[in-house]
């Protein structure tokens, strides 16, 4: 990697892998750290629910970091607890699963079993002020490799519109003593969820009423989705009438000229931001603690990631953490300073090597971001 920028990582993964610190969490990590006073953050307890509470600054996941991994909400619990983290966002395809919504028939006409597929790039960001691309609508054929898209048949055409019925009619007819049992299911392990990422902007006013109410009977504070205006005028009414925040992610849309977080805080108090460090800096090369410091009181959570800067070869590029130029400690060590309740979470997107997997690299960021701040 050829450093063409002046900016430097604030801890090298040289410097970290030396701490004692460190080398103990390559041999064995402690699945848990104790209570909730300083001294026992510092120290690890014995209890058998993790905290990933350190220096008062609470580092979490998005469940999307174990997509390389067998899904369903039982697992995200069983990943949690192997990575030591007790605050998540939590993907709604998990949590969907275990409520019952119909199955998608595009699964068994085009294969596909219960490891989730890594999606492909994120499209490049959309000019300022503008939605980016929809996700995939939850039935569509899948592309075969190296191919074009296989048109569908009037069967599948008529199975797919169902479906999209089914799941309507399963969203707005949830069974909430089904989410109360997901919900006992977290809470027996410790494990707080303050987002559940539905991505409901498109979807029926019932459906984004149904998307409110069962993120908030899950604990969480918000439900999130892709930045854009469409999605943000949408959104925000809605979540200020349940009383919770609609809270928006960003890729790269920094990037573009005259793009400012300040036209999507205007359209409603309960608007928030999921401010992905990585992304930011990967894209523009400026320091994250210049959007953290003026929206901090608007940021709800932070993704965070290592990468090259703009200026690098190869430019924005996810990097194990500690091997790109991304100042992951300034970013945790301002929080830590200021004690601002800013969820962190780990959003992993570096290539995992065939002798590790998703848990085992989640548990080594946290065993990171526990050293910069203890």
């Amino acid at each position: 990697m050829k450093n063409k920028g002046e900016m430097k990582n604030g801890i090298s993964r040289r410097r970290f892998l030396g701490t004692s610190a460190a080398a103990a969490a390559l041999a064995v990590i402690p699945m848990s750290y104790g209570c909730k006073t300083k001294a026992a953050e510092e120290v690890p307890a014995a209890s058998d629910k993790p905290n990933s509470k350190f220096g008062g600054v609470q580092i979490g996941a998005i469940t999307y970091s174990w997509r390389s991994m067998p899904s369903g909400i039982e697992n995200v619990i069983k990943y949690c607890k192997e990575a030591g983290i007790n605050s998540i966002e939590l993907m709604s395809t998990d949590l969907e699963q275990y409520l019952g919504i119909p199955e998608n028939p595009m699964r068994s006409m085009f294969g596909g079993g219960g490891q989730r597929q890594a999606p492909p790039p994120p499209p490049p960001p959309p000019p300022a002020g503008t939605r980016p691309a929809a996700q995939a609508a939850p039935a569509q054929a899948q592309r075969p490799a190296g191919g074009q898209r296989a048109p569908l048949t009037e069967e599948q055409q008529a199975a797919v519109a169902k479906y999209n019925e089914d799941v309507k009619n399963f969203r707005i007819n949830v069974d909430m003593a089904k989410v109360a049992e997901a919900k006992k299911l977290f809470d027996d392990t410790g494990i707080d969820i303050h987002i559940v990422k539905f991505s409901p902007s498109r979807w029926s006013d019932e459906e984004i009423d149904y998307a409110f109410k069962v993120a908030k009977a899950m604990g969480a504070k918000g439900v999130s989705e892709e930045i854009g205006e469409e999605a943000v005028n949408k959104l925000g009414p809605i979540a200020e009438k349940h009383d919770m925040y609609a809270v928006f992610h960003n890729h790269m849309q920094f990037a573009t000229e005259g793009f400012s977080y300040d036209p999507f805080l205007a359209v409603s108090p309960a608007v928030m931001m999921n401010f992905d460090a990585g992304h930011f800096f990967g894209s523009t090369g400026i320091h994250p603690n210049t959007i953290i410091e003026k929206y901090h009181d608007r940021i709800f959570t932070i993704h965070i990631k290592d990468k090259t800067g703009p200026n690098t070869d190869p430019p924005n590029t996810n990097q194990v953490w500690g091997q790109g130029e991304m100042p992951i400690a300034d970013v945790l060590l301002l929080l830590k300073k200021n004690q601002w309740p800013i969820y962190v979470d780990i959003e992993l997107e570096y290539e995992i090597k065939p002798w590790s997997n998703a848990v085992k690299e989640v548990k080594t960021c946290v065993q990171y971001a526990k050293n910069i701040l203890i």
